[in-house]
């Protein structure tokens, strides 16, 4: 493709882009397409002669867009906010234009330099202070896994380099609650801790880390001999986003010399705002901590922010420093390849940059408190409306709720199949959309408020079509 052309393209694709926001509401949030429609939609074979791109917009909206859910849609309560604000848009834009490898400092020293920038910019904002040092992974899933593989390096003084896990003498084990992202097993699993060595633990009535049974059970595996490795504390828990007892379980870690990750995905961007920082009082004696930007901050998918105390430690463990990647620089700089997992990297730091030029530090904490207050507001009304219970704390932005007809009550079958029915029926209407979780054997209702196009009128729609389909569903 010449310049010219794509110049021309390109000017096309940004019109349409520009004219899907505009137009989102007006769209069914949830894709209404059923399996094989989309494929259905496209040739079976491959083009034997190239065509060109004009008309591909039009090809957009026929084949495209009927198989997208709008996550930027105002009425998008699913899952977890994730925003791709337009500045997020123009980087991702650049990035591919650039076309730039980070591998090191040497492939493009800008890709280095700038992430270094924004992820001291990130550190600021959080509050968190410069004994921590960041770098840029995909998800909090590789993150994650990353942490884990730092803390069984240290606990079996580097046993990668040896025999590894299979030489250890007492197995390592792995503790967090049973409200935990699916990430921390996944990392657990794949890092060859065993099933057998990872602890899931039973949560208070907040659905937070009970330290009761988090000492009892570090307590037992000590006096069978194993020995405790890693400690994951979730600040925000995906179902409920329920806040762990950091305070306390650092204190436990350093007794045990266990090491502390902080799984912050979402409420991370909440720390933006002073007055929130308590709910990850303790947070500056773990060793690793994870949020995603690319929630509820608006910096488009992915980019997941990962601070470490040690990043010489970090380096350690995931660095490889074959003779064809060298350079006479080594010495002076950062090479990220060895902060992570891929080789290759994105330039995904631009779109952090953009994303914080556009709106500066005053404009995530408008974001952060007025979702916040949407859902205290939401939070309110159901504590209030008869026939409706809240099934947890609501200190972010997300809101967890059951309908509950008073003679279903006591059923939970019945009550599962009656809130399952509201939330299909709500995401069939087309203006909302929202997912259900199961909480210790109970089915909810999660509404997750974040969406940057969401005010307080499209959460009053929201309640109001709950509580209509609550009374128009059968069973009732």
């Amino acid at each position: 493709m010449d310049t010219d052309t794509f110049r021309r393209l390109g000017y096309e694709l940004v019109d349409w882009i520009a004219n899907y926001r505009e137009r989102l509401e007006t769209l069914p949030v949830m894709s209404q397409v059923a399996p094989g429609d989309i494929r259905a939609l496209m040739p079976k074979e491959p083009p034997q002669h190239g065509a060109g791109l004009d008309g591909i917009c039009g090809a957009i909206d026929s084949v495209v867009l009927p198989g997208i859910t709008h996550w930027n849609h105002p009425g998008f309560f699913a899952y977890f906010p994730s925003n791709t604000d337009l500045s997020s848009v123009l980087a991702d834009l650049l990035t591919a234009g650039l076309g730039a490898q980070g591998m090191s400092w040497q492939t493009s020293p800008a890709t280095t330099e700038i992430e270094e920038v924004v992820m001291d910019w990130l550190r600021q904002m959080l509050g968190l202070s410069t004994s921590f040092t960041g770098v840029i992974h995909d998800t909090a899933s590789t993150a994650t896994f990353c942490a884990l593989l730092c803390a069984r390096e240290l606990a079996s003084d580097f046993s990668q380099n040896t025999g590894g896990l299979q030489s250890e003498a007492a197995p390592l084990t792995v503790y967090a609650s049973d409200q935990a992202h699916s990430s921390i097993p996944k990392a657990a699993l794949l890092a060859g801790f065993g099933r057998e060595n990872l602890r899931l633990l039973p949560t208070d009535n907040k659905h937070a880390l009970s330290m009761d049974i988090l000492e009892a059970a570090i307590a037992a595996d000590v006096q069978e001999g194993k020995k405790p490795c890693a400690l994951v504390a979730a600040i925000g828990t995906t179902a409920t986003t329920a806040l762990d007892p950091l305070k306390a379980m650092a204190a436990l870690a350093a007794r045990y010399g266990m090491w502390l990750h902080v799984d912050a995905a979402l409420a991370g961007t909440a720390m933006v705002c002073p007055e929130y920082r308590w709910m990850w009082e303790g947070v500056e004696s773990a060793d690793s901590i994870v949020m995603n930007p690319h929630k509820w901050m608006g910096a488009g998918f992915d980019l997941t922010a990962y601070f470490v105390k040690d990043p010489q430690h970090l380096i350690r463990v995931m660095g490889t420093n074959p003779s064809y990647l060298r350079t006479a620089r080594d010495a002076e700089v950062n090479n990220f390849r060895d902060w992570g997992i891929p080789l290759g990297r994105r330039f995904r730091s631009l779109k952090l940059w953009f994303l914080l030029q556009e709106y500066g530090v005053e404009g995530i904490q408008a974001r952060v408190r007025r979702d916040i207050s949407m859902a205290s507001w939401l939070a309110a009304q159901a504590d209030t409306a008869p026939n409706w219970r809240r099934m947890a704390p609501a200190p972010l932005q997300t809101v967890c709720l059951q309908s509950v007809p008073p003679h279903l009550e006591g059923d939970e079958f019945a009550l599962a199949a009656h809130n399952q029915a509201i939330v299909d029926a709500i995401n069939a209407s087309g203006q909302h959309y929202l997912t259900t979780s199961v909480l210790k054997d109970q089915k909810i209702i999660r509404v997750s408020i974040g969406a940057q196009a969401t005010d307080l009128r499209r959460v009053e729609k929201l309640w109001e079509a709950l509580q209509t389909c609550a009374i128009k569903t059968p069973g009732c």
